[in-house]
């Protein structure tokens, strides 16, 4: 019994090491994809060299990301027969359809328009490249909308029946299953999510080279100035629009997953004119937030809109189908800190773009760059909240982890999370830091295009001192 249940353990904690590192990079190209589109259209409406010149600079960050994105999904389906075949076996009916409709739809038309996407800016006209750069930005986009589908049915299950004799989930209404109850607001969390964490990914970058310029006396370039701009205006706009939208999912979790609420929030006790626990620590064993520090009527307010609204108490659910309260605690309070410092970034440009000191704002600038990775670790912990919520479940209410794991061993399971470890921070280490190189290089006035030269040296085909990661014309 202690093997099987350190083998469940490893196989959860596997799972969610490689989601965790695949979450990133589709969420980079989502956001990454749909800016580059901007750039595209305000250059042909515009004419103006500047958003060209921004295009082949995000277009080559993209080309890595897209690549990484691309290689980490493909674990995780192998993950869902070796490790999860209990649980593929039976929601296989419902989960592995959504996730081929994903395939057929988004891959094919990434793939179809990818490459045209990156190398075709010299080979088609203006026109139908924009078109290849739109057909893969609302690829990405198609792609988000089928994965959460299949997500969010996890988390709240309609349009389906159990076979009695199999005890497999079969579908009797798609559209009450792709469009189930926490899919809209799921969909338009991530969305914005995704935006967000690349806005700030790209305010920071600019910011970085803004802060380099100065302390070296050189003036700042119109390419980081315009990305810059960009970065801010969208922080400024989306910032707020994400915090409504996580309040909406918020009132529609406590709807259809109550005892979620009431895990990440620290409450024991069903109350009206509850409190919102600003800190504590979560006690399973005593059933008791400790060292709470709470602001009174908060937790009604936040949670029902009414100050005298009834706040659900763990105690209503028995212990067994309870989530890790702890875990959930700190990572919805970090999420939700992170989300307050990004609005609170964007109001500051905000400000000091009115001032006309948007470019020479030092403290604006050290703070973009601190904040750059704050999207994705904003991501990572709502992704955190949202599965670690839904425990002991894997369909949630229906379909318990425990009885969804293939019969593995411990000490394979030990080894091949080993493996996984050695060979993920040596694979994607390796691509985190040609990012963080490319990133360091400025984007240039007449910055060149991603030739088919590039394209080899990011891929390591060869090496060739003129490509883009080595060439002294690019500042390498």
């Amino acid at each position: 019994m202690v093997s099987a249940a350190s083998a469940l353990l490893l196989a959860r904690f596997q799972f969610a090491f490689t989601v965790g590192v695949h979450i990133v990079f589709p969420a980079f190209s989502i956001g990454l994809a749909a800016y580059l589109a901007v750039l595209e259209g305000l250059w042909l409406r515009t004419d103006k060299q500047v958003y060209l010149d921004l295009y082949r600079y995000w277009i080559k960050i993209f080309s890595v990301v897209f690549g990484m994105g691309v290689v980490s999904g493909l674990v995780m389906s192998y993950e869902f027969g070796t490790n999860w075949s209990v649980f593929s076996r039976k929601a296989g009916p419902i989960t592995g359809v959504l996730l081929s409709y994903e395939v057929m739809t988004a891959f094919f038309l990434e793939a179809g328009f990818l490459g045209v996407m990156l190398f075709g800016m010299n080979k088609v006209g203006r026109g139908l490249h924009f078109a290849a750069t739109c057909c893969v930005s609302v690829g990405t986009l198609i792609s988000m909308t089928w994965i959460l589908a299949s997500n969010s049915w996890m988390q709240t299950p309609a349009g389906y029946s159990i076979d009695p004799a199999t005890g497999r989930f079969m579908p009797e209404d798609w559209l009450a299953i792709v469009f189930n109850p926490s899919f809209p607001y799921r969909l338009v969390h991530m969305g914005m999510a995704a935006f967000l964490s690349v806005a700030f990914i790209i305010g920071g970058t600019a910011a970085w080279h803004m802060l380099r310029d100065k302390r070296k006396g050189l003036p700042i370039s119109q390419p980081v100035k315009v990305m810059f701009s960009m970065a801010m205006w969208m922080a400024t706009i989306v910032a707020p629009l994400q915090i409504l939208a996580g309040d909406a999912h918020g009132l529609n979790t406590l709807k259809y997953q109550p005892v979620k609420i009431a895990a990440l929030e620290g409450d024991w006790e069903t109350e009206s004119h509850a409190p919102e626990i600003l800190f504590g620590i979560p006690n399973m064993k005593t059933e008791h937030t400790d060292y709470a520090i709470k602001l009174p009527f908060a937790g009604s307010l936040i949670l029902t809109h009414s100050l005298d609204g009834k706040v659900p108490g763990m105690k209503d659910f028995p212990a067994d189908q309870r989530p890790p309260s702890p875990i959930i605690f700190f990572s919805f309070r970090i999420m939700i800190a992170l989300g307050m410092l990004m609005a609170a970034t964007g109001f500051l440009s905000l400000y000091m773009r009115w001032r006309g000191r948007l470019f020479t704002s030092p403290f604006l600038h050290r703070l973009a760059v601190v904040m750059a990775p704050s999207g994705f670790l904003a991501l990572l912990c709502g992704w955190v909240t949202t599965e670690v919520g839904r425990q002991p479940w894997t369909v949630y209410g229906l379909l318990r982890t425990a009885d969804s794991v293939s019969p593995i061993m411990l000490p394979s399971m030990a080894l091949s999370m080993t493996a996984f470890v050695v060979v993920y921070v040596i694979v994607f280490g390796s691509g985190i830091a040609i990012l963080l190189r490319m990133l360091g290089r400025q984007p240039e006035e007449g910055e060149h295009d991603l030739s088919e030269q590039d394209a080899a040296s990011v891929l390591g085909t060869r090496s060739h001192p003129e490509t883009v990661l080595s060439s002294p014309d690019h500042g390498a």
